[in-house]
């Protein structure tokens, strides 16, 4: 039986706590959150402070769902302690920090699984196999805006007073660019703006990337939080290549605040010069399921040894783009994501 300590439960830490209290190799020990109330629906014992429940409950893997400030230190703290882990993205404020993480879970022999809940889709693993078939250089427009009111506007307020959404959700989607072409990034420029005066004067609520990589492909991403922000085309993922195209066509996302519908895809329009192909994807995962999958497969990296090193060396690439945006924005220059330290 795995003892897991679950830190964070908001939106993912919950669904993550969900996953491990139904799962029948897991037994939650702690959970760590602001708040000392025990959730009723997850009737573990709570700490407040996470350095303590790590002494006391000494667990075999650590779930780290808390803003992202705290990633770095609380996922080096558990490995020290002996743990895996598993952290939500983005893996850490700066490239350095997360590079300290890698380091320390290659030199410790420890499993570090970063949340990049979209390569346990199945229908994004065929969006990805239908791009990556068509040949490059590719053109990448992917897009997640999300209107938030309320409760998750006051979420994402929280998220912005150490990151921006660019960074926050830019993760995914520019992980799925650097599946599909498999280039280096050379160079990546951004713009963004603050469009709320609830959010601090140095951080934005909207923002956009372009990426150039070394085969030539490019892509831009844009990502806005906010009750300002448009449900107009706020959700489009396409690919172009010389040979064609292949769209995420139309799904039945519902509002930009659906959690389930940030993943959802439906159907994928496979367009050829002459000859356009629709697939069909039917009983496609929900948030709850992905979350499940993303614990099992930790459980299973846990159990055979896997070797996640490109897992690890592919999450940092994908926070140096988004950090070398968020660089751009704020300096209106250029930047190389190997510059980023």
């Amino acid at each position: 039986m795995i003892r897991v300590l679950i830190a964070g439960l908001g939106n993912m830490g919950f669904s993550h706590a969900l996953a491990h209290h139904n799962h029948p190799d897991s037994q939650i020990v702690g959970i760590v959150k602001r708040s000392p109330e025990p959730d009723p629906r997850l009737p573990y014992p709570v700490w407040t402070d996470f350095h303590e429940a790590l002494r006391e409950t000494r667990p075999d893997l650590v779930v780290i769902a808390t803003y992202t400030d705290t990633h770095a230190a609380f996922a080096i703290a558990a490995m020290e302690q002996g743990a895996h882990v598993f952290v939500e993205k983005p893996l850490a404020l700066t490239v350095a920090d997360a590079r300290r993480v890698v380091e320390m879970a290659t030199r410790l022999n420890r499993k570090l699984v970063v949340g990049y809940i979209l390569r346990h889709h199945p229908s994004w693993v065929r969006f990805i196999e239908e791009a990556r078939a068509l040949g490059g250089p590719y053109v990448f427009r992917l897009n997640l805006n999300q209107q938030s009111e309320g409760a998750t506007w006051e979420t994402h307020k929280a998220l912005m007073q150490t990151t921006s959404p660019l960074v926050d959700c830019g993760v995914h989607y520019v992980d799925v660019m650097c599946q599909v072409c498999g280039a280096d990034p050379v160079s990546v420029t951004g713009i963004g703006l603050r469009l709320s005066e609830e959010i601090a004067p140095d951080m934005y609520n909207y923002g956009q990337l372009q990426v150039r990589f070394s085969d030539g492909s490019v892509g831009w991403y844009e990502a806005g939080w906010g009750p300002m922000m448009s449900e107009t085309a706020f959700f489009v993922k396409d690919i172009v290549s010389p040979n064609g195209a292949v769209s995420i066509r139309d799904p039945d996302t519902g509002d930009s605040d659906s959690v389930d519908g940030h993943t959802r895809v439906g159907s994928l329009l496979v367009h050829r010069p002459g000859d356009d192909r629709l697939i069909d994807l039917p009983d496609e995962p929900g948030h709850q399921d992905l979350c499940d999958a993303e614990q099992a497969f930790v459980l299973r990296a846990m159990a055979e040894d896997t070797d996640l090193t490109r897992h690890m060396a592919e999450a940092v690439d994908s926070l140096a783009i988004c950090l070398a945006a968020d660089r751009s924005i704020r300096t209106g220059q250029p930047v190389n994501p190997k510059d980023m330290t």
